[in-house]
Order: structure tokens, then C-alpha cells, then sequence
């Protein structure tokens, strides 16, 4: 799944990305390690994997944040 990423706090290692519709989904530091990144800018497009319920994004729960490749 592709999303863009809207925040993100080196401290933590966690933020949130907006799915297509606009959904904020947030993400922890477990799921950005997973993804090997070092850094994340807002407006940038990731890939996402996810668990649980895609309905409003309530449930979802990312499970590893990379950036999207061509």
C-alpha cells in the first residue's frame, strides 16, 4: 500500500503517514526500523505493510514504512 508521509519525529522514530483518501495513520519506531530508513520528510511517498481493519484506518496498524520505489 502507498501512502505520504506527514510527520515524523527523529526522536522517536515514529509519526504518522495520510493514506489516499486522506486518513492519517500513525506508526512507531518498530515500524520504521523494519523499513531500514534513517531519515523521513513530510510529502515524501512511502510504501507501507499493514495489519488489521483497512476500513477508516481505525485498527490499521503499519507494520513497516519504506520509501516507494519505481
Amino acid at each position: 500500500m502507498q501512502a505520504t508521509a506527514y510527520t515524523y519525529d527523529p526522536d522517536s522514530r515514529s509519526g504518522q503517514v495520510l493514506l489516499d483518501d486522506g486518513t492519517p495513520v500513525p506508526f512507531d519506531a518498530a515500524a520504521f526500523d523494519a523499513g531500514g530508513l534513517r531519515l523521513l520528510r513530510p510529502g515524501q511517498r512511502v510504501r507501507i505493510e499493514t495489519e488489521g481493519a483497512a476500513g477508516a484506518g481505525e485498527g490499521l496498524r503499519i507494520t513497516l514504512v519504506t520509501l516507494q520505489t519505481l
